[in-house]
């Protein structure tokens, strides 16, 4: 990083209607530094992105790029001044080939009459050489989300930045896709290529970044170079107060209880996991690790008849289930909660009432089967006050709300049918670090309340927060469980990795 700045914000405001996202924000980006902006849902960080990124205009202010004041009056025009942005939310074409959504803007500027696949496609893998081994070849529809969010990442490199803005990136990536994400910000940033970080991951902005910029209530707060404060400076300036304990108090020993909620006895799906057993106790929460793609979510879908032609039992409450589907889980009192929000989770243009009562709408309809508006609403305000649900009308569309509030409308679904058992898939991801605290404190209150959780999660620091034990899941087996002092990142991720022999899990007696 040197002293020399690239990109210089001064007193930029913009408002929509009466609310004013920006007011008089100043910032400043040096050439060749990878400089974190944090902030939680709501406190300006996307919108100050969207104006350097031609997408909104400001209402007032400057905006300097070399020192000469520029207006970008489009992504177009962004990308002509060497202004990149890969987005949280991924924009590209499903149906056409990773070669051809990395190289759009390309070949869409191009005046050949014919387009050179193979070209096209070796160019791709030379991009793809530092970062994955992804196809070049194939449609985009048949990536995985995490190897989407790569190719997202991959066309963002090969146009020619000077400023790279990434929003989220590692949301969908795996630890070790992660990891050489990192490298090649690091290289990027050698190369005077200047990064602007949005990330609700503190290890993430400690582990990689240079300076750090505080957003609240779309105002600048701070900006601090990251060897000079802590992860805790960076979330009590977030939130304009300290929030004392990040993670909620666990279970104390001498009020664990012996009662099962759930156990499940050599589950097994032919090509997704295998042998699986376990128990989850009364008043504990349970998490799930493990690298992308070992299975955590296929086991807990097997559990809940979700996917998949699955063998084996389960048992909740005591009582052996026989599920046919989904549905029949979900009258047994077991939910889970989609890891993806925006697609499984929630309807993001039906109203918040109408999304509560979505998973069993029978319950607020009249004897002819119709929806009830006024039982509708009553539902809703009561799981929105127990979940401390921020909104303006419970009429309004989710998607009208923050992250940490869809996520919480998402969970007052589940907890409209009165669940026994909650499978939670990733529930804070892409939230602010307030509404995991919330998130996390309504989780152990449940548990406390004698509904089962058990939650998986790609975060570590959130598994050993949050859980009272932790099973590890290699490649569809259960690898090992960690408690207590076993319970560390460095045990989990070994076990995660299959490079140290398996911890057996709790035993299981006969039934």
């Amino acid at each position: 990083m040197t002293d020399d700045v690239i990109l210089e914000i001064s007193d930029l405001s913009k408002s929509f209607g009466p609310v004013r996202a920006l007011r008089g924000v100043n910032f400043e980006l040096r050439r060749g530094e990878i400089h974190a902006l944090a902030g939680e849902n709501g406190a300006g960080k996307s919108t100050l992105m969207n104006i350097i990124d031609g997408i909104l205009q400001p209402d007032s202010g400057e905006i300097r790029l070399d020192g000469k004041p520029v207006r970008i009056a489009s992504p177009a025009a962004a990308q002509t001044m060497g202004i990149g942005f890969v987005h949280q939310e991924i924009a590209l074409c499903p149906d056409v080939s990773v070669a051809e959504n990395i190289f759009m803007a390309t070949t869409n500027a191009s005046r050949a009459l014919l387009m050179d696949y193979h070209s096209l496609t070796q160019r791709a893998h030379d991009v793809f050489a530092k970062l994955s081994d992804i196809d070049p070849s194939v449609l985009v529809r048949d990536l995985s989300i995490s190897n989407q969010q790569l190719v997202e990442i991959a066309k963002a490199l090969t146009l020619d930045c000077r400023v790279l803005i990434l929003d989220e990136p590692t949301a969908a990536l795996t630890e070790t896709e992660a990891q050489v994400l990192f490298g090649i910000m690091r290289q990027l940033a050698d190369r005077g290529i200047s990064i602007i970080y949005i990330s609700h991951r503190m290890v993430e902005i400690f582990d990689n970044c240079d300076r750090v910029s505080v957003f609240r209530d779309g105002r600048h707060v701070t900006t601090e170079i990251v060897a000079d404060i802590t992860p805790g400076d960076v979330v009590n300036a977030m939130v304009g107060r300290d929030l004392g304990d990040i993670y909620p108090e666990k279970q104390p020993l001498s009020e664990q209880s012996e009662q099962e909620v759930l156990r499940v006895v050599d589950l097994n799906e032919t090509h997704r996991f295998h042998d699986v057993s376990f128990c989850l106790k009364q008043g504990e929460i349970l998490g799930f690790a493990g690298l992308i793609g070992a299975g955590r979510s296929e086991i807990a879908k097997g559990v809940c008849a979700l996917e998949g032609t699955v063998t084996g039992e389960v048992w909740l409450n005591g009582e052996r289930l026989r599920l046919r589907d989904y549905q029949d889980s979900i009258n047994a009192g077991m939910v889970y909660l989609s890891e993806d929000r925006k697609g499984d989770g929630v309807f993001l243009d039906m109203s918040i009432a109408a999304n509560i009562a979505a998973l069993k709408p029978e319950q607020v309809a009249n004897r002819i089967g119709l929806i009830q508006a006024d039982q509708e609403e009553t539902q809703a305000a009561i799981l929105g006050r127990k979940l401390n649900l921020k909104c303006a009308s419970l009429g309004d569309p989710v998607s009208a709300l923050s992250g940490g509030n869809q996520q919480k409308v998402a969970l007052a679904k589940m907890l409209s049918v009165n669940p026994r058992l909650i499978f939670l898939d990733e529930p804070t991801r892409g939230v602010d670090v307030g509404a995991k605290v919330e998130i996390h404190r309504i989780l152990r209150s449940l548990a406390n309340e004698g509904v089962g959780i058990i939650v998986i999660s790609s975060e570590l620091p959130e598994l050993l927060g949050v859980c009272d034990r932790v099973l590890v899941i290699h490649e569809g087996r259960i690898r090992g469980e960690v408690s207590g002092a076993d319970m560390t990142e460095n045990k989990i991720m070994h076990l995660a990795s299959g490079t140290v022999p398996g911890v057996a899990a709790t035993p299981h007696p006969a039934v």
